[in-house]
């Protein structure tokens, strides 16, 4: 009898197996288009390989010159590096806030058990219109708006608002208002449905016991919605924050590639490219390459830290 019950349970599945199979080709394509990359990034930042001319240089191992040479400062005193990472930070800022705080709202007023809306999937579908749009498309409509000779500047003038046309590419607070608030439109539809789907998840019996107990909206959004949506959030925010560090497609076609005025609206992705565009300097690319990456896993690191770290005691 032992040995016929060993002989069925020698024959059994597997699923242990099966599951490592299934998730394979996730970790062999990670490998080869993801963690290969990266690693030959790291390795390129510490040489010397650009294109002068027609003529190739290296590459030639330098060690730490590249990182050295983004933060010496220019004939002008300022040091790039930091003026593009400050650039990029203002303009996530000026967009994400009001993305969170606004998609926040949303997904609360859309999910509320008390207002009990209907026609969710359409206020869905509406939301994350924007979102289809592509950046390119998204940044010459705005450029043609906004240009000297665009629609804004003609009803401003034809209003007798201003009595010659502003030129609103042209200084730096209306050019970064104006990528902020691409970026807000463009995002904030993916993150109410993100925020709305962690709403849902929550167990309805939570806010009726909460109303049961005489507690009125705002104290069920902060003592009880909020808590429980911590970890989408900070998914949400971390997420926002990292796309924001990468920021380029909507300032470099707004401005085409030149972050004007005076390179306020120089992204750090912006300065990245500039190295791999004439010059193929991959070795300075890499080195900006290496520092964005370690900037963001700070960055994540210090917010996710931050702020789950009251909902994890």
């Amino acid at each position: 009898m032992g040995k016929r019950l060993n002989s069925s349970r020698g024959k059994g599945v597997s699923y242990a197996k099966w599951g490592y199979i299934f998730i394979l080709p996730f970790f062999i394509t990670y490998i080869i288009f993801t963690l290969t990359p990266q690693i030959m990034t790291f390795y390129n930042s510490f040489f010397e390989n650009y294109r002068s001319g027609l003529k190739q240089i290296g590459p030639n191992f330098v060690g730490l010159k590249n990182y050295v040479a983004l933060f010496t400062p220019d004939k002008t005193g300022t040091v790039g590096m930091l003026k593009y990472f400050g650039n990029t930070l203002i303009l996530w800022i000026m967009g994400a806030v009001p993305q969170i705080v606004v998609a926040l709202l949303l997904a609360v007023f859309f999910t509320s058990y008390r207002l009990n809306i209907k026609g969710q999937q359409f206020f869905k579908t509406v939301i994350y219109m924007p979102n289809l749009i592509m950046a390119a498309a998204f940044s010459m409509l705005f450029f043609t708006l906004f240009s000297t000779v665009g629609p804004v500047n003609q009803l401003l003038i034809a209003h007798g608002v201003v009595q010659e046309s502003i030129n609103f590419l042209g200084i730096k607070i209306s050019v970064r208002l104006l990528i902020s608030l691409m970026n807000f439109l463009m995002w904030f539809g993916n993150t109410t449905i993100l925020l709305m789907a962690g709403i849902q998840g929550i167990d309805q019996n939570m806010f009726e016991a909460a109303e049961i107990d005489g507690a009125n909206s705002l104290q069920v959004f902060f003592r009880v919605t909020l808590p429980l949506l911590a970890p989408i959030l900070v998914y949400t925010i971390i997420t926002a924050m990292i796309g924001g560090l990468q920021m380029f497609d909507v300032p470099q076609v707004l401005t085409n590639g030149k972050g004007t005025p005076d390179r306020a609206s120089m992204t750090m992705v912006m300065y990245l490219n500039n190295y791999l565009g004439t010059s193929k300097n991959y070795g300075m690319a890499g080195a900006i390459s290496v520092i964005l990456f370690i900037v963001s896993a700070g960055l994540s690191g210090f917010v996710y830290n931050s702020l789950s770290k009251q909902y994890r005691k």
